[in-house]
């Protein structure tokens, strides 16, 4: 399994949410590249980094930073937020990207996820956010009516080679992972599977780990010292 530090970026700040709630956004560090950079040093391959401008309208101002973190700082990273195009995937792709997250747009244009899996193969993923077993659209504010398990199966028809997973109860606010939707997702798709939302400790990430995940996602933990981030990637990868 990999652990994902996460970075969300608005208006070239490190911040987070609770429950995706653009009320509740505060600033949880000064600098992106060194809080890559301290990512790396705990021992990470990965990041993953959210555009929650081009997540929110669709305009994405924070690609420099982006760039800079795909180009010094030594990680593999995985973006989302507001790709809704091919041209949106060949902007994230040019950016440094290794892997891009499609979101709201997995549930309005199927056809396009489709297309995506068959030009980029792994380097693309959906997120499936859920609240109450529903997929939530456009900044989690839209229910689509969609139960997150069948969702998530038509994705892995498409193409779809990672999924990442969101309970919205749960995000940023370290109550601990959804493993019972997440223990269901592992078992209705063959595909892999990322957890995201509610790590607030290392015990959460073996508890994910021994639940068949493939890569977590640490978000809030990580900036309010909850968690161990280098015993957390050993933790993984042992």
């Amino acid at each position: 399994m990999i652990v994902l530090p996460a970075i969300d970026l608005k208006d070239g700040a490190c911040v987070r949410l609770r429950r995706g709630d653009f009320a509740t956004t505060h600033q949880v560090a000064e600098d992106p590249i060194a809080t890559a950079n301290a990512f790396r040093e705990a021992g990470a391959a990965w990041i993953h980094m959210v555009d929650l401008d081009g997540a929110k309208d669709g305009v994405r101002r924070n690609g420099e930073i982006v760039h800079a973190v795909a180009a010094q700082c030594g990680l593999q990273v995985e973006l989302g937020g507001g790709i809704r195009t091919m041209a949106d995937l060949e902007a994230v792709f040019a950016l440094g990207a290794a892997r891009a997250v499609i979101g709201s747009a997995a549930v309005t244009d199927p056809a396009f996820v489709a297309a995506a899996a068959k030009r980029y193969g792994e380097q693309i993923a959906v997120g499936v956010d859920a609240a109450d077993g529903k997929v939530k659209t456009a900044g989690w504010v839209a229910d689509s009516g969609l139960d997150y398990l069948e969702f998530a199966k038509n994705m892995e028809k498409l193409g779809v080679k990672w999924l990442i997973f969101t309970d919205i109860a749960t995000d940023g606010m370290l109550s601990g992972p959804s493993l019972a939707r997440l223990s269901a997702l592992r078992s209705a798709v063959s595909c892999h599977v990322t957890a995201s939302g509610g790590v607030a400790n290392n015990q959460d990430i073996r508890a994910l780990k021994a639940a068949g995940m493939d890569g977590a996602i640490v978000g809030k933990a990580y900036y309010a010292g909850t968690i161990d981030l280098a015993e957390a990637v050993k933790e993984a990868h042992a």
